[in-house]
């Protein structure tokens, strides 16, 4: 299996590499530690093409295929750029656009790609609920259909980038005794009547990303605005969790490079009993291990984007060992790093400790852990 990148690819992940480490990561420590949101940081993304980057130029995006998608992530992560940013980077463009513009009629993406493609709108996903969160089949957020509106009634949470979207992709059922084959997917503007957002959440890592409570009380939305069609919404949802298993696992792939890098460079200056500490083979050992988690994780991660690239539009097996790969991993070298640089590790003075608190989403968000190893076997034991 061929997992060689082209020039052309190689290039802009470099591009994307520099740009990342020079206008981006020196504003991520300040935005980190005050946990606010940087329109400053979201400007220098969509000038540079990021936000839009899987949207077609005629919607103003690039075109990108999915392995791109996944390099760009990787560059950006690698580079130092904070975890909460690149989480609201891929809820509105892979979560929100891309549902979008694998499913919206032509209207609709006439309406809505221009301005998500270069972040004017912020866009987001509706999909977690207080009661529903892994069980997602099980959401009772309600759509009835009145005349040319349909009106939604029910409640979101964790929502990623809710308290600043313009444009929300939402799911809600139509009839909750049909489970899976009642959900719809509905395009909802900020605008509408009875939408509104809860207060942000204070989140342990991830911290410049904006996440609250969505609540529909009455919402009006207009039939138009049905997304691909009645009852297919579970699908659509399949779908967008599967770009979380590939594009949104790529900046933490490339922060672990990052913390690999990182780790090298302390092992070599830091220095215990008149050596560097480079010499203990217990940080040697710490060093390997990290490594072969980073190699195993890029081939999880791009065998899905690949499998996507290829016309494998759901491809659950692949998705769920990256995800569970990934995020698992990638934590136990979070904390790794921490363990390798000590006290230091502890306080916000290096980024590791940074990458500890937002490496946890890793193995919560798009899917637990867990959730991921039920899929795993009962594939398996099919």
């Amino acid at each position: 299996m061929d997992f060689s990148f082209s020039d052309e690819q190689r290039m802009f992940r470099e591009t994307v590499y520099r740009f990342t480490r020079e206008e981006i990561t020196p504003l991520c420590e300040e935005a980190d530690l005050k946990g606010e949101f940087s329109f400053d940081i979201w400007r220098k993304m969509g000038e540079m093409g990021l936000l839009g980057l899987p949207i077609p130029e005629q919607y103003g995006g690039q075109g990108a295929d999915i392995v791109t998608c996944c390099l760009a992530g990787e560059a950006v992560g690698h580079a130092g750029a904070d975890g909460g940013h690149t989480l609201a980077w891929g809820a509105h463009t892979y979560l929100c656009a891309a549902n979008i513009m694998q499913h919206g009629t032509e209207a609709q993406k006439q309406k809505y790609l221009p301005r998500l493609a270069t972040g004017e709108w912020i866009g987001c996903m509706g999909l977690t609920e207080p009661g529903c969160g892994s069980d997602a089949a099980a959401l009772t957020t309600t759509a009835v259909k009145k005349g040319d509106r349909y009106i939604l009634n029910g409640s979101k949470t964790f929502i990623t980038n809710a308290p600043l979207a313009e444009v929300f992709v939402v799911f809600a059922t139509l009839d909750r005794t049909q489970k899976h084959q009642g959900i719809t997917a509905f395009i909802v503007e900020k605008g509408f009547p009875g939408i509104s957002t809860g207060n942000p959440m204070h989140k342990m890592g991830c911290r410049c990303s904006t996440t609250s409570e969505v609540f529909f009380e009455d919402c009006e939305v207009p039939a138009e605005n049905c997304l691909v069609g009645e009852g297919l919404g579970w699908l659509i949802a399949l779908g967008g969790v599967e770009w979380d298993r590939s594009t949104l696992l790529a900046p933490f792939l490339g922060w672990n490079m990052f913390t690999l890098e990182n780790c090298a460079r302390y092992a070599n200056q830091r220095r215990a009993f008149n050596r560097p500490i480079r010499d203990f083979q217990s940080i040697q050992n710490r060093i390997a291990d990290m490594k072969v988690y980073l190699e195993a994780s890029k081939l999880a991660v791009y065998r899905v984007a690949a499998s996507k690239d290829n016309g494998m539009a759901l491809n659950p097996l692949y998705a769920g060992v990256s995800k569970v790969y990934v995020g698992d991993k990638g934590f136990e070298m979070s904390s790794a790093a921490v363990d390798l640089f000590g006290g230091y590790g502890y306080i916000h003075e290096y980024p590791v400790e940074r990458g500890l608190r937002d490496s946890k989403l890793g193995q919560l968000g798009g899917g637990t852990s867990d959730i991921m190893r039920m899929i795993l076997a009962r594939i398996m034991m099919m």
